[in-house]
């Protein structure tokens, strides 16, 4: 049968199925579902584990071996199939078939795989699998389920975050679960429980690194120019890698010139920014900016940033930091200039 991700936790209360196949590109959630799997295993006596790691040199011949062999020391065990690809070949598929035909006694097998597309999910072994045991799809959490995916996650540690918390922590990790879930772990640690606004969600992030790429960002656009090339600086020496902060940027420039244009078109400043969900505290420090600019000179920034990516990833000449600074002064509305 195939089960939701959220329905998990309910169905391992119950008698553990002897198959658990689970599969998607979404790792944390992925990782977070083997867990529970693993942990509620342990507490039905499955004390003995076994993993294998399906690469160029594994052979399927080791789990049907596996599966022969019945434990001498523990009564039950987890024989665990990490699978990154999803693909295991057409001796993997007839392995995992014959296994699902005849489940070994006293064993979970518990297949943790990378994402399977449409075709794949309908293969002979994937079906046999899930009809003889579990299947869990994880899909990944998109832009519009983050904040809610967020706010149950703050709450189920016994946060209680503000909207706009929510929305700039959705902000800083942009899709990324698992930097997410750390945040929300270091929050937990550093406040406890108990309300969470912007201002703490703020104090905390900046705290991972002595030079904040965001506060690099928020910088340029307050006009800050020789706050930014200190803080640029300062990612510099502190290793960090310029593809990180053209991320950052190039983020905030695609926004902003989506901004722009909408005004261009004769919206107001306000309306705009509220359709971007640009959050209270931010307002005025986005709104200035866009005043400062036109949508032409938003266009242009954008377009240097696509320039930067390009050298990046070497496929442009010039160097990125070099290229970091010109765009960082010019967002912040000093004139482009290769001395000053």
């Amino acid at each position: 049968m195939q089960l939701k991700p959220e329905q998990l936790a309910q169905h391992l209360k119950k008698n553990l199925a002897p198959i658990y196949f689970i599969y998607g590109d979404e790792l944390l959630l992925v990782q977070e579902a083997a867990d529970a799997i693993r942990a509620a295993a342990r507490a039905q006596g499955y004390t003995e584990r076994e993993v294998f790691s399906v690469d160029r040199e594994f052979s399927w011949q080791q789990l049907t071996e596996a599966s022969n062999n019945l434990s001498l020391f523990a009564e039950r065990r987890i024989l665990e199939v990490r699978m990154p690809t999803g693909k295991p070949g057409d001796a993997g598929g007839k392995a995992l078939r014959e296994y699902a035909s005849r489940p070994a006694e006293d064993t979970l097998l518990l297949i943790i795989s990378g994402k399977l597309d449409a075709q794949q999910r309908k293969s002979k072994w994937v079906t046999d699998l899930e009809s003889a045991g579990v299947g869990i799809q994880i899909w990944p959490v998109d832009a519009r389920g983050l904040p809610m995916w967020i706010r149950q996650r703050m709450q189920s540690l016994g946060l209680q975050p503000t909207g706009d918390a929510v929305a700039l922590l959705a902000e800083r990790v942009e899709g990324n679960l698992l930097a997410c879930a750390q945040e929300i772990d270091k929050l937990k640690l550093v406040q406890g429980t108990g309300p969470v606004d912007v201002d703490v969600v703020t104090a905390a992030v900046a705290e991972s690194a002595r030079f904040d790429i965001y506060g690099l960002v928020d910088s340029a656009l307050a006009a800050e120019p020789e706050r930014s090339l200190r803080m640029l600086n300062g990612l510099r020496a502190e290793g960090v890698e310029p593809v990180l902060v053209t991320w950052a940027l190039a983020r905030e420039l695609r926004s902003l010139a989506g901004m722009a244009w909408e005004i261009a078109q004769g919206e107001s400043t306000g309306t705009v920014m509220g359709r971007h969900r640009v959050w209270k505290n931010r307002q005025q420090l986005v709104g200035k900016a866009l005043t400062r600019h036109t949508l032409t000179t938003w266009l242009d920034l954008l377009s240097g940033c696509a320039r930067l990516d390009r050298m990046v990833k070497g496929q442009a000449p010039g160097n990125p930091w070099d290229e970091l600074v010109q765009l960082c002064l010019r967002l912040a509305g000093r004139p482009l200039s290769l001395t000053g």
